[in-house]
């Protein structure tokens, strides 16, 4: 063990080092994709087992604390026993959940394959996000904001064609991404390893939340922002097909994997556009479009019309890109390096505590109010607090 750590690993070709980052934003996109086929799909479970839009957003939600739990307990675990080890293992785990998934039965199974899927993306967000930027400090950054967004978007789209037009979607779907982690799993041992390794690796796998003083603030100031952000992508993530349908009529699947799709891709053009644009206008930007997107939704909610449903998740998605773009960059850039993780993951719990119990709570209130009101309080929270960003936020 300290003869490996007496020196850095080679540094790799840059022909081999590029073919890394792809396959590296490859997976964290296909890893996420995965995370988002099941939405449209949520309907023919209903269909299927018959349960309640409260154990809906309970299915979704495990995933999101499962994923939460992993961040703190293995985030910073290839730090000492290397990222391809990490890697591997997370993908293994994602097999074992995408084996859940096809054998599902009921209800219980669902959640069982959701709280390993969300343990296996967790540790795989962290490790490939070091990853990339080991691999290329230029590019890692980017394609480690990009590869998720477009993941979700391709994941939840290409779930909804299959619900549509294959026999049996809930089979299919996961086969194909079984097969696609299986294949990635052996293309990965073709890359470097990218750290040594070193001691601690037990140390590291104690939950360590901590906001370092100079953050603190601003990461206060930035919070109804935050919220307002995650909030939006639990509630698109799981009630939304099921308000829609409700609110149009239109049954088909292609419609819950649109609506992914409307919110995550322009979520990832927001933070291509937004990226040379200052914090602070990131941040208001992602607001404003929050705020407004989410009027656009609930408008189209009451006029039982898809195409302003769609324009709505569209303008919203820019608001969730660009939001979450400028808290990162606002609060990351006040902790010193040796503070970030701590910093990173206390950011993240906030984060997803925000993405699952909001939408958890809609989902027990759509079981007394019904799914439009409970779209219109959850709608008049999102906003508030989106103009409270506005009116709170840093300098």
């Amino acid at each position: 063990m300290s003869m490996l750590a007496e020196a850095r690993p080679p540094q790799a070709p840059p022909w081999r080092a590029g073919a890394a980052v792809a396959l590296q934003g490859c997976i964290l996109g296909t890893f996420f994709a995965a995370s988002a086929a099941p939405t449209p799909l949520y309907r023919l479970y209903q269909e299927q087992w018959g349960f309640s839009p409260a154990m809906l957003t309970v299915i979704f939600a495990v995933y999101a604390l499962s994923l939460l739990v992993a961040l703190l307990t293995v985030g910073a675990l290839s730090d000492y026993v290397g990222r391809r080890p990490v890697m591997c293992a997370a993908l293994v785990l994602e097999i074992v959940a995408m084996l859940l998934f096809e054998r599902a039965d009921g209800v219980g199974d669902l959640i069982a394959a959701r709280l390993v899927q969300g343990f296996a993306t967790g540790a795989a967000s962290s490790v490939l996000g070091a990853a990339l930027i080991d691999s290329s400090r230029r590019h890692g950054a980017i394609i480690n904001s990009i590869s998720p967004l477009v993941g979700m978007a391709v994941g939840g789209m290409g779930a909804a064609f299959l619900a549509a037009y294959v026999s049996a979607p809930t089979l299919v779907i996961y086969r194909v991404f079984l097969s696609a982690f299986a294949l990635q799993a052996v293309l990965l041992w073709g890359t470097r390893e990218t750290v040594t390794l070193r001691s601690g690796a037990l140390a590291s796998l104690w939950p360590r939340v901590e906001v370092p003083p100079a953050a603190r603030t601003a990461l206060v100031r930035i919070t109804p922002l935050n919220v307002a952000i995650w909030s939006v992508g639990g509630f698109s993530l799981s009630l939304m097909p099921s308000l829609v349908r409700m609110a149009t009529g239109i049954a088909t699947p292609l419609l819950g994997g649109l609506l992914v799709g409307a919110l995550t891709l322009p979520g990832a053009a927001a933070v291509l556009l937004l990226r040379q644009r200052s914090a602070r206008t990131a941040r208001t930007l992602g607001a404003l479009f929050l705020a407004g997107g989410f009027a656009v939704i609930l408008a189209g909610v009451h006029a039982g019309a898809a195409q302003v449903l769609i324009a709505g998740m569209m303008i919203t998605g820019i608001g969730f890109g660009g939001g979450f773009l400028g808290a990162v960059r606002t609060v990351v850039p006040l902790a010193a390096p040796e503070e970030r993780g701590a910093l990173l993951s206390a950011f993240y719990v906030e984060s997803y505590l925000a993405l699952s119990l909001p939408a958890i709570a809609a989902g027990r209130l759509a079981g007394d109010l019904g799914l439009q009101a409970t779209a219109d309080v959850y709608g008049a929270f999102v906003i508030t607090l989106a103009v409270i960003g506005v009116l709170a936020q840093p300098r």
